[in-house]
Parts: structure tokens; C-alpha cells; sequence
């Protein structure tokens, strides 16, 4: 149940020429028992959910997220703002290629966001059927950096929250970033296993490992279930990346505002900023996500704004 609308993005279980390969889109406001019932009907191999709460852009289904582009097996989600968006938006709009302008439909930060991220990808069309791996992630810190950019042409001081989710069905990029060198990013979480399951009534969710091997990832802006150990937290200004063949990594965003681990500064990022937009909830990490690790083989993706 919300207000300001909610939005899932999935893609099908086995390809079919017919139906083609993009991804389907549902969206909707307040309670909709619509979402029950195709989800008891559906399986999916990468899910995408996404729960509003408006900063830029009216209530509207054409502002709820995940978005989508024509053939391109891409869906986008934004957790977060960019600062006095207002300011950059006709600059911003002046630096898009007609194919990505046009691709626009609701009026929120979050979609123009994505519209650029179009604009950045390395490639003759951005209609292309998917990407690698490494061209996303280049779209992608293209994109922030743009967006820093604008900010400082325009004299924006306050920070942007850049929490960025795109996938072309294949390869998902996920960042958890802010514009700032001494503030925290709105929080991002993940979770990996072979079975994530009920254990007791009324809601109660755990994720297991009976082996070595994953068969499930969820990333999420809070932890999505009350087994703390379940969850490792993403550190700001970094970017999480899984491959076709299963691999996560986390990587730095290396730009003005990265704070290197071996600096105390990284340490001591503070968490009031994001707070008052309530988009973190500072929780201890039980295991820091330090190092690439194998990812599951089938995915699941939520992002919650």
C-alpha cells in the first residue's frame, strides 16, 4: 500500500520470439490486488520492485519507477534526489540526442536521470538488444559525473543522492553514491544464498546457505528481513556489479568525492543528511562486502525509494 505509487520490472523465464525480449513493466498507486495475483502466476530469473516516495514530479503512473526503453532490455530505478533538480533540468535536457529525449513520459528527476544514462552508453544505438558489463558501468559514472557537473556550473552546494539500478536483463549495476565527500549515501543492502524462505508465520523470511553455490541476490535499500547476519551493507560511493556469468563485485566511484578506505575520513561520513530525507537507517554491517564474490544464478533485484 502506497500513495505515491510502486512499480515492478521482471523479465521472462524462457525467451519467447514472439513476445520478444524487453522487459515488462507493472505500475500502480495505493492497494492493488492485481500485483498478488500475477505474482502467484509468475516466475522470473531478475525482478525489480520499487516503492515511491515523491521529491520531484506529480502523482502519476507515468512517474513511478522501474523505467523502461523502447527495445532496449533495460529497466532503471533511482533511490533518491538530485539536488535543486529545477535548475539543471532545460541543461540537462539540451545535452540529450533526440532518441533519449523523446524516451521521456513522466516529469521526475529519476526518468530525465535516466534519459542521460541512455545518452552515456558507448554503443551506435541505444537500442541495442544488451550490453557488457563494462559499458554500463562506464554509462553509469558518466551519468553521476554529468550530473556533478551540472551542479557545479549552476553553484548547487547540497549533495545529490545517487542511488542508480539498471539492468539490461543480463548484467545489473547498482550504485550507492552521494555527491559528497563528508555525508553518507542513502543506504543499500545485499543478500545472497541458495534458499530464501518462511520459517515461522506471519512473514518471517530467511535467506540459507546449504552450500557453496548461490541461487538467489536481493539488493535492497533496507534489509529486507529481521536475520541481521543476512545482510552486508554497500559502502558509499561505490558501485556493485553483476555479470552474465554470475560474478559481483564491488567496485569504487573514483571521482571528487571518493574518500579512500585508508582514510579515518571514510570512517566518519555522517549520517544526518540522509536521515532527514529518510533514506538511511544506520545499522552495523555483520559482514563487510570487502572483497568480488561469486553471484547466484538467478537473480532477484528490489530497490525501494
Amino acid at each position: 500500500m502506497n500513495g505515491d505509487g510502486f512499480g515492478v520490472g521482471w523479465y521472462d523465464s524462457v525467451y519467447d520470439e514472439e513476445l520478444g525480449s524487453q522487459p515488462c513493466i507493472f505500475t500502480s498507486a495505493w492497494n492493488n490486488v492485481n500485483l498478488i495475483r500475477l505474482a502467484e502466476k509468475i516466475k522470473s530469473p531478475l525482478v525489480f520492485g520499487h516503492v515511491r516516495a515523491t521529491t520531484a514530479g506529480s502523482l502519476s503512473l507515468d512517474n513511478c519507477h522501474p523505467f523502461v526503453h523502447g527495445k532496449l532490455m533495460a529497466c532503471f530505478m533511482h533511490n533518491g534526489g538530485i539536488a535543486d533538480f529545477h535548475r539543471i533540468k532545460r541543461r540537462l535536457q539540451q545535452d540529450l540526442p533526440n532518441v533519449a529525449f523523446d524516451m521521456v513520459q513522466g516529469n521526475t528527476d529519476s526518468e530525465w536521470a535516466f534519459a542521460l544514462f541512455l545518452s552515456k552508453v558507448q554503443l551506435p544505438d541505444c537500442n541495442a538488444r544488451s550490453f557488457t558489463p563494462e559499458t554500463l558501468r562506464r554509462a553509469m559514472e558518466a551519468t553521476i559525473a554529468t550530473l556533478n557537473d551540472y551542479a557545479d556550473e549552476f553553484g548547487i552546494t547540497e549533495p545529490s543522492l545517487m542511488n542508480f539500478c539498471v539492468t539490461d536483463g543480463e548484467s545489473v549495476v547498482v550504485t550507492r553514491y552521494i555527491s559528497s565527500k563528508k555525508d553518507e549515501a542513502a543506504s543499500l543492502w545485499f543478500s545472497s544464498g541458495t534458499a530464501f524462505s518462511e520459517y515461522a508465520e506471519g512473514g518471517h523470511y530467511k535467506m540459507s546457505k546449504a552450500d557453496k553455490r548461490e541461487n538467489i541476490i536481493m539488493i535492497a535499500s533496507e534489509p529486507l528481513t529481521f536475520e541481521r547476519a543476512d545482510w552486508m551493507e554497500i559502502k558509499t560511493n561505490h558501485m556493485v556489479i553483476i555479470t552474465p556469468k554470475m560474478n559481483l563485485l564491488q567496485i569504487p566511484i573514483k571521482d571528487k568525492f571518493y574518500v579512500p578506505p585508508s582514510d579515518p575520513a571514510a570512517l566518519t561520513r555522517a549520517t544526518e543528511f540522509a536521515q532527514e530525507k529518510g533514506l538511511l537507517n544506520p545499522r552495523k554491517s555483520i559482514t563487510p562486502l570487502d572483497a568480488p564474490q561469486k553471484a547466484s544464478k538467478h537473480i532477484v533485484q528490489t530497490h525501494c525509494c
